[in-house]
Order: structure tokens, then sequence, then C-alpha cells
């Protein structure tokens, strides 16, 4: 076989354009005794070809003689599966239902009172929080602006009109 004709049909190969004819004639090639030392590096390549042609698995896969059988199994299958899905919805409403608004309905959770003068000092309370937290933030608010006067200054920049506080 001409040397040249066995590369451009290696380069085919390569690119997935040979054809059965010409990758059998490879596996003729390669399987010989005269394969040039520059084209060497690809006979471990057809040798396991070769080689994975040769085996045969010994395993038994089973095969159901009968369509109707195999039909009727998956139906079989669906049917279980439908009655488990519906037992788990009902007994998650249920367990829901149970556990989930028990706990929600009593008054004592819900933060009433019956006293007004309660009420009101709970209240009280809870805006003093809210306003401490606002004012923590206000804070760290004025010390971004006092950065970004003093970043202005060094940089000599136009200062931002939209971070008057």
């Amino acid at each position: 076989m001409e040397l040249s004709r066995i590369e451009r049909i290696v380069d085919k190969y390569f690119e997935g354009e040979t054809t059965i004819e010409e990758e059998k004639e490879l596996q003729n090639y390669f399987s010989s005794t005269e394969v040039a030392p520059h084209l060497m590096q690809y006979v471990s390549i057809f040798k396991h070809f070769e080689a994975a042609r040769k085996e045969h698995s010994n395993l038994e896969t089973p095969i159901f003689k009968n369509p109707k059988t195999q039909k009727r199994i998956g139906k079989n299958n669906f049917y279980w599966v439908s009655i488990a899905a519906s037992i788990v919805v009902v007994l998650g409403i249920g367990l829901f239902y149970m556990f989930g608004t028990e706990s929600s309905i009593k008054n004592n959770e819900l933060g009433t009172y019956d006293d007004p003068k309660q009420a009101f000092e709970a209240t009280q309370n809870a805006l003093n929080l809210l306003s401490n937290n606002v004012n923590v933030g206000i804070e760290s608010v004025q010390y971004i602006d006092e950065y970004e006067k003093t970043k202005n200054r060094i940089f000599r920049t136009v200062p931002n009109p939209t971070s008057e506080f």
C-alpha cells in the first residue's frame, strides 16, 4: 500500500470522514508488521479495536416473551404509585390542619392585650426599638456623607447633589 494514501486515510479517519472500506484498509495495514515508524503511534488504537471486536458477553438479558405481560406490569406499577401518592397527599393535608393551624390560633401568641395600658406600653417599646435602629442607620449614612465630602476634596470632583442629609 502507498504510504501517502494511508496517511490521507488516517487524516480522514480522525476527521470522521472515512468509509467502511477505508477503515478496513486501515485495520489491515495497522495489523500487519510493515507499519511506517511515524505511524506506529496508531497501531495500539487499531489493535484495541480488533480486541474489542472479539469480546463477547456471557450475560443473559431477560426479555419478556409476551408483550401483554410487560404492559400489564407497567400498568400495575402506575396503579400502586398513584395510590401511594394519594395517601401521602391526604396525610400531608391532615397533618397540616392538625398541627399547623392550632398554634397560630392562640391569642397569647398573637400579641393581643386585654388591658389598653399594657398594649400602649408594648407599642411604645416597639416604636422606641424601631427609632433606635433607624437612628443608628442615619448615623452610618452621615459617616458615609463625610467620607464622600473628604474624597471630593482630595480628588477635587463635583459634589454629589443627592447625598445631602
